[in-house]
């Protein structure tokens, strides 16, 4: 039977389709189409039966209506075999494709065109640095081509932020346990059958990362479709907005439209508190709030509720988050869920001026960025210091700047003789003031710096009252007979990010989470990963880690000098101890005696070794470590009692009822708070978000703060109002700028020029001879009785008060 030539409507005339017979009697619509390069043809291949004849007939004559019937049939077979959906018959398709390379191998050769060379490899990012801890078991990867040393131990996400590839990530954050529930990290590895989860998979000797593949790119953006299928189209009125990773990184993986057709779910939203808003219906269950609130806040306060669509994050009863570091969620939370409730719907962040600065609210000196708009602070962010707060800052920090706008004293005024305050000028106050402190002999004026002093003002203060012919000079805070002669029987000697090294930590009168939140956050990392254990002693309180109250006063630690209590044992056995005492106990009578007892606890339990200092005294003010570096140490301790001359520096703790009726008060500072009633001259003083001053933390870190927003009214900053009154006072101070102090403070002290670095003490506060004073069996009392309000400025917050009432216990 020869080729019969084949047109249909549906496939076409193509003259190389053809009929070809075969002995089986069946035929069957092959294909000899001579193929071009590179061309793909779609052959539709089908099995088509002809009617059986009877094998014991005859052949006859086929009559006119047989070949019509037959015609018919031929017919009816070729459309059902182009018909796809035809259920009788089983088609398929097969893609047949020719490339000129299988048949002229040496001609692809010869015209093959090279790869472009990669790149100059890229540094870590951020300019970060990789740390080594055994450099002989660091491995080799491969990241898009690039040959990459990390240590053992680390993530494929690590790897590629090592090559200084940036992954997209939602879920994965540095600081917290790895959950791996986003998804947005995928990326495509060698000899992997799909792409891997870069943030929980472990980076292995030799192994070949690729991050930028069609693969990784389109697994991305099905995660990305499947994050945007209940996300609330709230970008205009949220106040993420600008600074948002789900924005960021829909940019680049999103698409224009969606497929869901579905009403998208919401989520009844979460009362948190005064400082955190929750708009639960953006959440992308993350998790990262809840492994920070267990893991780092050390607060069991939330959790993932419920499974599947129903699935969200939350408190397991109706009750607010207590954490003193709960504000620090509203930074990991990469969505809008989790915001700041003072900060809402107040300012877009390309609206604000970051200005990086200190904190003061307490002595740990956390670094922090100040956001402004105009004149006014409109919110106050953390900033990377890995040696001091890592990245977080506690909720007084972050909060408390609305203070700074309310109760500001904004011009200069004297007490009338109808005893109301009356504004007046510079000059009439600075010429009463001066005349006033030459008709005082010298031993009874007196100065007190407060505890936001800055280094400055209080050298200025000090300076001036030593030519004045006084030395009753001193801050608050450091009682009425500080030591200052040893730096370290006064600063934390371990250092704040070594305390994560410490594996028996005695706690002496203080209340870390309170006095200094992120020492505190320090001390609850080491009980988590180091199991280190915690004694205390000192008034009930609470921590937020496993810890023995082991007493409440100076009999418990006279017991552990001698050997007798069972945590003495645990001291003796540590590899690194360390004890905390509490600046608190500067207030007691019998505070050197106390300190004697702990030095001799030290001395017993090797708690001070060649590659380890773990006696610690942990400070309560800002102003309290550069004080003591000054020398400002008053040369009587009743000095306050007979003064005639009273010079406060926003001093406002000290017991207003001390100074003597007739003395004369000169209060200068930037808040109208408690001892400004006091006062007969007030002189306003800039805020530390208005100027430039130095200050040293609790580990002797010398830091500075810097000028974000200008200064209120008629406000001048300290030292250059001490400067201006020396002058008219006859003892003019030799110094007229900033430079020129700071030189003047380092003949002082030179540690105060060694800026963002730790000075540590140079000789053992174990060097002292033991004092032989007696002790005092009372116990001891907390230092801060509330948290969120201790100084000028926390007193003045509006948002520190709602806190006070709301999350404090009663």
């Amino acid at each position: 039977m020869g080729p019969v030539q084949v047109s249909n409507p549906v496939i076409g005339s193509f003259p190389n389709f053809q009929f070809v017979g075969r002995t089986t009697k069946s035929k069957v619509l092959h294909a000899h189409t001579p193929f071009t390069t590179h061309t793909q043809t779609y052959i539709q291949e089908s099995l088509i039966r002809a009617p059986e004849k009877p094998t014991n007939q005859r052949k006859k004559k086929k009559t006119k209506k047989q070949k019509m019937r037959m015609g018919w049939l031929t017919r009816r077979a070729i459309q059902n075999a182009t018909t796809l959906n035809n259920r009788s018959l089983k088609c398929f398709i097969r893609p047949i494709i020719t490339t000129p390379e299988r048949n002229h191998p040496e001609t692809a050769t010869a015209a093959a065109v090279p790869d472009p060379p990669l790149p100059p490899p890229r540094g870590p990012l951020a300019g970060a640095r990789v740390h080594f801890p055994n450099p002989e078991e660091a491995i080799e990867v491969f990241v898009d081509g690039y040959s990459v040393k990390i240590p053992k131990g680390f993530t494929v996400l690590q790897a590629c932020e090592v090559a200084g590839i940036d992954i997209p990530r939602f879920c994965y954050h540095s600081r917290l346990s790895i959950a791996g529930n986003c998804r947005m990290c995928l990326v495509e590895v060698e000899k992997s059958p799909k792409p891997v989860a870069s943030c929980a998979m472990p980076a292995l000797p030799g192994m070949k990362i690729k991050t930028d593949t069609p693969l990784a790119k389109k697994a991305r953006e099905g995660v990305m479709e499947f994050l945007l299928m209940n996300h609330p189209l709230d970008c205009p009125i949220c106040d993420q907005g600008g600074e948002c990773d789900l924005q960021d990184q829909s940019m680049a993986f999103g698409s224009d439209r969606g497929r869901f057709t579905e009403i998208k779910r919401s989520v009844v939203d979460k009362n948190l508190g005064p400082l955190v808003k929750t708009v639960m219906t953006r959440c992308i269950q993350c998790t990262r709030c809840v492994r920070f609130a267990s893991e780092v806040a050390g607060v069991q306060d939330l959790g993932m509720l419920g499974r599947g669509s129903g699935e969200e994050i939350g408190t397991y009863v109706e009750k607010l988050m207590t954490s003193e570091l709960s504000g620090n969620v509203i930074d990991i939370c990469p969505v809008g869920a989790l915001t700041s409730k003072p900060y809402a719907f107040k300012a877009r962040n390309w609206e604000l001026k970051g200005t990086e600065s200190i904190d003061i609210t307490d002595a740990v000196g956390s670094n922090i960025r100040i956001d402004s708009r105009g004149p006014e602070v409109m919110r106050i962010l953390p900033r990377l210091n890995e040696d001091v707060n890592e990245e977080w800052i506690s909720d007084k920090t972050r909060f408390c700047y609305d203070g700074l706008k309310r109760q500001r004293l904004n011009d200069p005024m004297l007490r009338g003789p109808d005893g109301r305050f009356q504004t007046c000028s510079w000059s009439n106050a600075l010429e009463v003031i001066a005349e006033v402190m030459h008709q005082v002999k010298p031993e009874e004026m007196v100065g007190v710096a407060g505890k936001l002093s800055d280094a400055e003002s209080m050298m200025a203060l000090k300076d001036l009252l030593n030519r004045m012919g006084s030395n009753n000079v001193w801050c608050e805070g450091n009682g009425s007979q500080p030591e200052a002669d040893l730096r370290s029987g006064y600063q934390l000697n371990t250092g704040i990010a070594d305390l994560e090294k410490a594996d028996v930590v005695l706690l002496v009168g203080t209340q870390p989470r309170v006095e200094a939140a992120m020492v505190n956050a320090r001390i609850q990392k080491a009980v988590r990963s180091n199991h280190a254990k915690v004694g205390y002693v000192g008034p009930a309180s609470e921590f937020n880690y496993d810890h023995q109250h082991l007493g409440t006063g100076p009999q418990t630690l006279q017991e552990i000098a001698k050997g007798s209590h069972s945590f003495s044992s645990a001291l003796k056995n540590a590899k690194n101890p360390a004890i905390i005492v509490g600046a608190g106990l500067f207030e007691r009578e019998d505070n050197d005696a106390i300190i004697s007892i702990i030095e001799a606890i030290a001395k017993s339990g090797n708690v001070i070794k060649p590659d380890w200092n773990g006696l610690n005294v942990l400070l309560l003010n800002a102003a309290q470590a550069a004080a003591l570096d000054l020398g400002l140490v008053p040369e009587s301790e009743k000095s306050i009692d007979s003064a005639k001359f009273v010079y406060l520096m926003g001093a406002d703790d000290l017991d207003a009822g001390k100074i003597p009726q007739d003395a004369f008060v000169v209060y200068q500072g930037h808040h109208g708070d408690r001892n400004v009633y006091r006062a007969n001259v007030i002189l306003p003083a800039s805020a530390f978000t208005e100027k430039e001053g130095t200050y040293v933390n609790t580990e002797g870190r010398t830091q500075q703060t810097v000028p974000a927003v200008p200064t209120v009214g008629d406000a001048r900053d300290d030292w250059k109002i001490i400067r201006a009154l020396s002058e008219l006072a006859g003892v003019e101070l030799p110094y007229d700028s900033v430079a020129d102090i700071r030189a003047r403070m380092s003949t002082v002290a030179p540690n105060l020029l060694s800026m963002d670095e730790r000075e540590p003490a140079t000789f053992s506060a174990l060097i002292k001879p033991v004092g032989k004073k007696e002790v005092n069996p009372s116990p001891f009392t907390p230092a801060v009785e509330n948290f969120y309000m201790t100084d000028p400025i926390t007193r003045a917050s509006k948002i520190m008060a709602q806190c006070s009432s709301q999350l404090l216990k009663k």
